[in-house]
């Protein structure tokens, strides 16, 4: 099925890494239009597509902060209805459960299910009274089998807030029209990754563009039934 995105306004979070900018790449092919937000007070200097005529960067923005993300909101797509909202942002750490802090706990909650809520709340508020859209989260294989997330269980308990609050937002509102779903990969092939296990089978780990293809389509006016889904993308692990 060939998704169109022709003239439609997307908020992608997240968008300058490697998952987010294998998802705007998507989108621009597609014929969206992008607006990316950035913690990064420069992000133009690491994110390949930051020129592209269907981009729109907005530096310097916290997603953990509440008002900055209501002045992000109020500013994306350019004052035109929004149609979708991807939400890949969120931050990863490891470590045995007796080394993890209060801090460290919170700062994965924060970092990961804070940023998720307060970009759902913005969306639903947009897409309320407009014709529905769109709404993809990124949870994480541990989510689905938490027992892999032993070693990191505060990221797991993060982005498992994260699954649950996708599965209930897409219950309470699909009478607006509004499609939420999730996807759930299982580790991505990024240079990040590489870096961090070196000795790792890589070809065991999924192809940033897959995932990417899977956002694309839940988020895309073609899906005009799935909702609620904590899709897996596991390439062949």
């Amino acid at each position: 099925m060939k998704i169109d995105y022709a003239g439609q306004e997307v908020i992608v979070t997240g968008g300058t890494g490697a998952l987010g900018t294998a998802v705007v790449g998507l989108l621009l092919d597609a014929g969206a239009r992008c607006s990316v937000p950035s913690r990064s007070r420069d992000a133009s200097k690491n994110f390949t597509l930051a020129t592209e005529a269907g981009v729109r960067l907005f530096n310097g923005v916290d997603l953990t902060d509440e008002s900055q993300v209501d002045a992000f909101y109020a500013d994306a797509a350019g004052g035109n209805r929004l149609w979708a909202s991807i939400h890949v942002a969120g931050g990863f750490a490891m470590g045995p459960i007796e080394k993890t802090s209060a801090d460290a706990f919170l700062h994965q909650i924060s970092t990961n299910a804070v940023t998720c809520f307060l970009c759902c709340r913005e969306a639903v508020r947009r897409m309320g009274d407009s014709g529905g859209g769109r709404i993809v989260n990124a949870c994480a294989r541990p989510v689905l089998e938490p027992r892999t997330g032993a070693g990191m269980a505060a990221y797991t308990a993060s982005k498992a807030a994260v699954a649950a609050l996708t599965v209930a937002l897409a219950q309470e509102v699909v009478a607006r029209d509004i499609l939420v779903n999730a996807v759930v990969p299982s580790i991505m092939d990024t240079p990040a990754n590489r870096k961090a296990m070196p000795d790792a089978d890589v070809s065991q780990w999924v192809d940033v563009k897959q995932v990417a293809a899977t956002i694309a389509f839940l988020a895309s006016p073609q899906n005009t039934s799935t909702r609620g889904g904590l899709v897996p993308v596991y390439g062949k692990a």
